[in-house]
């Protein structure tokens, strides 16, 4: 088992060797709006996640994904010659959604931002519903005279 950091080390050097190996050794031009973004190694480092993004439609990434796949010795053997390890992480491609996931977190933010700027309009228009001070408060100068004033409660009792 190889230690953590030396994993994140040769993830690195994975993603910089299949980026150029994606612009120099594949000859296909649905490789170059391949993207490479992040690459994750095993911790026994027999195996590589490579992360990608394609620029373009749908079909520019089904193409985009055709070509890794039909590619993937090619950029496996580019790995092995440009790694000092004893055996070459076998590879393989993942889409990576975060962008698509981070542009749909800014829309909402967005439609959020534009939710709250309507309700601090709608509340800075508002009035309250009843008294401007809707909290009871003892009259001091008014003296509240009741029906049972001045009766004796024990008195009717008996």
């Amino acid at each position: 088992m190889a230690d953590p950091a030396r994993a994140a080390r040769l993830a690195q050097r994975i993603k910089v060797v299949v980026a150029e190996a994606l612009r120099k050794a594949v000859k296909d031009e649905r490789a170059e709006t391949i993207t490479v973004t992040d690459a994750r190694v095993t911790n026994d480092l027999q195996h590589a996640t490579v992360y990608y993004t394609v620029l373009g439609d749908t079909a520019a990434q089904e193409g985009a994904r055709d070509v890794l796949e039909a590619k993937k010795g090619v950029l496996r053997r580019e790995l092995g010659r440009n790694l000092t390890i004893r055996l070459t992480p076998t590879l393989e491609f993942v889409a990576d959604e975060v962008p698509v996931n981070a542009s749909h977190v800014e829309d909402l933010l967005r439609q959020a931002r534009a939710r709250d700027e309507e309700v601090a309009r709608l509340a800075a228009a508002a009035r309250p519903a009843g008294d401007a001070d809707p909290y009871r408060k003892p009259h001091e100068d008014v003296e509240h005279e009741s029906e049972f004033d001045g009766v004796d409660i024990d008195a009717e009792e008996q």
